[in-house]
């Protein structure tokens, strides 16, 4: 009996399912900053029961998407120039890390990669470079080797994206340019200017964010 080639994935469970669905409107602002979680009123809209519902809300507390108090119960995560700072700071500093690693340890596979994500941004439409970003930088960061590194960047990533859509940011054509820079110096195996590209990139970022949260 031949062994079917792609095999499908595995069903998500009741709540990743949900964590998915309140991750994305938490990102998308729809589920308002500081607002209190409702546990209760959140699994009857979404038809779980609350065991799902609070292992969904565990998930999000990772993801610092939500927080726990005590006496007062969970909340979605408050936005501040505070953490704006940290975020931006601790996101430069670690996706510079995590591509020095690819970087060191960088073989065809990864560049061929990053360079068709490349090719995906610069043919993006307007509408879709949000998109072709996020890949590209989740590309550059691939195969760093640290599974711990690149899962941080990626939440790192997510909180930043948040800010975005919650102030209604709309990012310059030169931020498609500057990432484009960092590829090109990665694929080039530059350890020292790629790095440096890309914290100066997530920097630029993080000040406009901090610009647009003080007007």
């Amino acid at each position: 009996m031949t062994a079917d080639p792609s095999p499908s994935r595995p069903k998500l469970t009741r709540a990743s399912n949900v964590s998915l669905a309140l991750k994305q409107s938490i990102l998308d602002g729809a589920l308002e900053p500081g607002a209190r979680v409702n546990l209760d009123a959140l699994r009857k809209e979404y038809g779980v029961s609350l065991s799902p519902m609070r292992e969904a809300i565990s998930r999000l507390v990772a993801d610092w998407l939500v927080v726990f108090e005590d006496q007062r119960g969970y909340r979605i995560a408050p936005i501040s120039q505070e953490n704006l700072a940290e975020v931006t700071r601790l996101r430069a500093d670690l996706s510079a890390l995590a591509l020095s690693h690819a970087i060191a340890g960088a073989d065809l596979n990864w560049e061929s990669n990053v360079m068709a994500d490349l090719h995906r941004l610069t043919r993006a439409e307007p509408a879709d470079a949000s998109t072709a970003r996020n890949r590209l930088q989740a590309a550059l960061v691939d195969g760093c080797g640290m599974a711990m590194l690149q899962e941080t960047c990626a939440r790192l990533g997510d909180l930043h994206r948040r800010y975005a859509r919650i102030l209604d940011d709309h990012p310059p054509p030169a931020e498609n340019e500057e990432l484009a820079d960092v590829a090109n110096a990665a694929v080039a195996r530059d350890a020292e200017l790629a790095p440096a590209l890309l914290r100066r990139h997530i920097e630029r970022i993080g000040a406009r964010l901090s610009r647009q949260m003080a007007t």
